[in-house]
């Protein structure tokens, strides 16, 4: 029997896939990106235990000094495979706490994944390759880490609008690489954060001062003055070794 309603329409499937700029008329897509971890640490009295745990393991990592904490390490993890983070570098981290006798500070873990904006050139560079290589780059030997969280109201805002106020953010950012002052790491974290922020983001470089100059530069735009509803707590480190297992 015909009673005259219409079955409800199926909904359309989600693309999960990362999407960059068109080349010859056709979209770039990727199912690849990169998953960043932070872990914090206070009381190491020796970093020997540690450093053994890192070279034997198979991980991308980087090893900071805490320069606001005489006692305190940094680890950032790099991978493809989130899983490996609930498995390998879980015990990684439990073994060298363990024989290390280290404070773990949670209230500084951060985790990222890299994603991409549709405009990228060359998306497997700006989702694996880049992100990598300013990470484990040798001549970074600096880094300020840290999350924030942009208030409601910019997710308001028309997407052409938006995107003029990001290419402000963006420009100041592309004029520290470019005089080789600072590279940066950005990561979406949205679910992924206990405190719900959104983004984190690191700062590389050769030197500490322009890291901190281009915070204090970017305060002044529209996104910040505006939009930004937090940020912090900030990590900064001095890279005490290098772990480059896979590229």
């Amino acid at each position: 029997m015909n009673t005259g309603r219409k079955r409800p329409s199926r909904p359309e499937p989600v693309d999960l896939r990362e999407i960059g700029a068109p080349i010859d008329g056709e979209p770039q897509v990727s199912d690849k990106r990169l998953f960043f971890q932070l872990h914090v640490f206070a009381d190491c009295a020796s970093l020997a235990p540690v450093v053994k745990a890192l070279e034997k393991s198979n991980l991308n990592a980087v090893l900071y000094d805490d320069i606001n904490n005489p006692t305190g390490i940094g680890v950032l993890f790099v991978t493809e495979d989130p899983t490996v983070l609930a498995t390998e570098m879980r015990n990684l981290l439990a073994d060298f706490q363990n024989v290390a006798d280290l404070s773990y500070r949670p209230e500084m873990t951060m985790l990222g994944r890299t994603y991409s904006s549709g405009r990228e050139p060359d998306l497997e560079e700006s989702l694996i390759n880049k992100p990598l290589k300013n990470a484990l780059n040798p001549e970074f030997p600096w880094a300020i880490w840290y999350p924030l969280r942009r208030n409601p109201e910019f997710y308001r805002l028309e997407p052409s609008e938006r995107g003029r106020i990001l290419a402000e953010h963006a420009m100041l950012g592309r004029s520290y690489a470019a005089g080789g002052h600072a590279s940066d790491i950005r990561l979406a974290c949205f679910g992924l954060d206990t405190n719900d922020n959104e983004f984190v983001i690191g700062l590389v470089g050769p030197e500490l001062y322009p890291l901190s100059r281009l915070i204090q530069d970017m305060r002044q735009t529209e996104q910040t003055t505006k939009y930004i509803e937090s940020l912090g707590p900030f990590f900064v480190g001095k890279v005490r070794l290098q772990f480059i297992k896979c590229s």
